[in-house]
């Protein structure tokens, strides 16, 4: 993967992250915290927005033709979503355009647009509350800026992050991968072999990324959906044993990243935490220990 570091006229040298020591480890863990983000966010659109992809573009096509195959209503969400994700791919491109004939560099400024983008998605979910209804407008808006910002980190490979294998799409990663293992067991041209090992070695952490972004939010959202019910309850929360599991993983993959696995630690301790506090001090109603069979969590 290679990162361009040119100044240009309006973006000098001016960020530590011009630093070729910062660029080397942006290198190695970027990919993969790409990849955990797209992971998260595409399940909780799944789990919130009612089954919607945000970065699994080809999920929201089988959902959508089978919908219409069998005459049933395909959510609008799912409909829009293609659409919106081609027009987004191609105002990025023409943005990257504007950005290359004024000699600036592409990647912050694409990083920092996902991220408006991510706002605007978590601000909308937020703002609708636990029972959002995924045919709602709110709903809608907020799973087309999740589409859109995954849009946009579909193009950073393709752009400002050359070389580098897609942190979004698995299917491509996984059949690269296994085809360059098999290269590296059955080869028998030393360059060849050499080349899929490196490419190998690339397009892993990516895979894992997606993996760990993907069980840590189903974990988390598993974990705060028991939280609420304790407390709409009145009943000591269960805990959530997958979350550890994760965190140790984490901490056992040096390609993620320092500063990503720290902010990790962070999150994970502060649930488990709130978890064990509401679980082992808080006084609970003895008239509370049996909830009604309608109360009990699914």
């Amino acid at each position: 993967m290679r990162i361009s570091t040119e100044p240009s006229i309006l973006l000098p040298r001016l960020y530590p992250s011009d630093d070729p020591a910062y660029l080397a480890r942006l290198e190695r863990w970027l990919p993969s915290l790409l990849s955990v983000i797209a992971g998260s966010v595409d399940v909780i659109s799944f789990l919130g927005l009612g089954g919607l992809f945000t970065a699994h573009i080809t999920g929201n096509l089988v959902i959508l033709a089978a919908h219409v195959v069998s005459g049933g209503n395909a959510p609008l969400a799912v409909m829009l979503s293609v659409p919106v994700f081609m027009v987004v791919l191609v105002l990025t491109r023409l943005l990257v355009a504007g950005f290359e004939a004024i000699n600036i560099v592409s990647l912050r400024p694409l990083l920092l647009l996902q991220f408006l983008l991510l706002t605007g998605f978590l601000v909308l979910c937020v703002a609708a509350g636990p029972h959002i209804d995924p045919n709602a407008a709110n709903a809608i808006l907020a799973g087309m800026l999740g589409v859109s910002a995954m849009a946009v980190q579909n193009t950073l490979p393709q752009i400002s992050l050359t070389g580098a294998p897609s942190t979004a799409v698995m299917t491509t990663n996984v059949t690269r991968f296994m085809m360059d293992v098999g290269k590296v067991l059955l080869g028998r041209d030393p360059d060849e072999v050499a080349k899929a090992r490196i490419r190998a070695k690339n397009t892993w952490p990516p895979i894992v990324g997606f993996t760990v972004g993907c069980g840590l939010d189903a974990a988390l959202d598993t974990t705060m959906s028991r939280l609420a019910f304790s407390l709409k309850t009145l009943q000591p929360p269960q805990p959530t044993p997958a979350l550890r599991p994760l965190q140790i993983g984490l901490r056992d993959k040096a390609s993620v990243g320092d500063e990503f696995v720290g902010v990790t630690d962070a999150l994970i301790d502060a649930v488990d935490t709130l978890s064990a506090i509401l679980r082992d001090r808080v006084a609970w109603p003895p008239q509370a220990c049996s909830p009604r069979p309608e109360e009990r969590p699914a």
